[in-house]
């Protein structure tokens, strides 16, 4: 089984965005009272049975289960005749809110920290559509239940023998991104050592150097337009929250992050390119780059 994913850019009409706009807060607001139910139960959990807090209580009854997944997605129907918006969402779409909530929960319990948090207005910034009764996708649109066909610029065909499994729609900046999941049924055998190996080293002073020799400075994506970034967020913390001006200026903040991100990708893309082009085998160190990808260190190189 192969699993692709590609990304494509997408242009809803000013009804669509609109439309899917509503849809991420409906759905945050599903996902932040999920998380209230979860955090309430939890706080009346917390004394201890022969003593109180000096603060506050949560009284909850002792025998009100924790309110699992299950329970949960179970109450959206009955959710909907309280909360009448929640119908405008298709409903798998309502369901994987919480499922998401629930994944995050379940990382929290596996790890002892980071639990999950409230999502602000404006955070939740992605929408899942799981299943399709007949491919979405035609070479100059992508069509999505309750919305109709979004034009979209389809740059790479979608490989023949794949079918679309999953479209997930994201919003960067002012920009619309549909991310289509790709799966096609067959047998991948294990390669066999041949050809030309390249060793590849990353580090702090080169971005890496390869066994052949080549080395290639780290790029300074953010460092190139940091200060023009600290001028627009200057200018943002002056307007009023909530404000025309402050979406306004918010938009150009993050046009300019959508920027730095795009180019850094680029590189990290044509680099991994080169590197398949100059050797048959490439061999890395087993090490977890997403944390220097995140901060101060220089990013990791895209799966090879």
């Amino acid at each position: 089984m192969i699993t692709l994913t590609h990304r494509y850019r997408i242009y809803p009409d000013t009804t669509q965005e609109q439309t899917l706009i509503e849809w991420m807060e409906i759905c945050r607001g599903a996902y932040n009272y999920a998380l209230r139910e979860i955090k309430d139960w939890c706080d009346s959990r917390k004394c201890l049975i022969d003593r109180c807090s000096l603060e506050k209580e949560y009284i909850l009854s002792s025998e009100l289960k924790f309110p699992g997944e299950i329970y949960q997605l179970n109450n959206l129907p009955k959710a909907k005749k309280e909360f009448p918006k929640l119908s405008e969402v298709p409903s798998q779409v309502r369901k994987l809110a919480i499922k998401q909530l629930h994944k995050g929960w379940e990382y929290f319990q596996e790890r002892g920290f980071g639990f999950p948090r409230f999502k602000k207005h404006g955070q939740f910034k992605s929408l899942l559509f799981p299943q399709f009764k007949e491919n979405p996708v035609t070479n100059l649109h992508i069509k999505l239940p309750k919305i109709g066909a979004i034009p979209i610029n389809l740059h790479r065909p979608i490989p023949t023998g794949f079918v679309v499994k999953q479209v997930r729609i994201l919003r960067k900046a002012d920009k619309w991104y549909a991310s289509i999941s790709l799966q096609c049924d067959v047998n991948i055998p294990d390669p066999i050592p041949h050809g030309h190996p390249i060793g590849v080293d990353v580090g702090l002073e080169k971005f890496f150097a390869t066994s052949d020799g080549v080395q290639s400075k780290p790029p300074k994506f953010f460092k190139q337009l940091q200060s023009e970034l600290k001028l627009l967020q200057r200018r943002l913390s002056r307007k009023q929250r909530r404000s025309k001006n402050y979406e306004k200026q918010r938009i150009k903040v993050a046009r300019l992050h959508h920027k730095i991100d795009n180019t850094r990708k680029d590189f990290h893309f044509k680099v991994a390119h080169a590197l398949c082009d100059g050797g048959d085998m490439v061999f890395m160190e087993d090490l977890d780059y997403r944390t220097s990808a995140k901060g101060m260190f220089e990013p990791r190189i895209p799966a090879l």
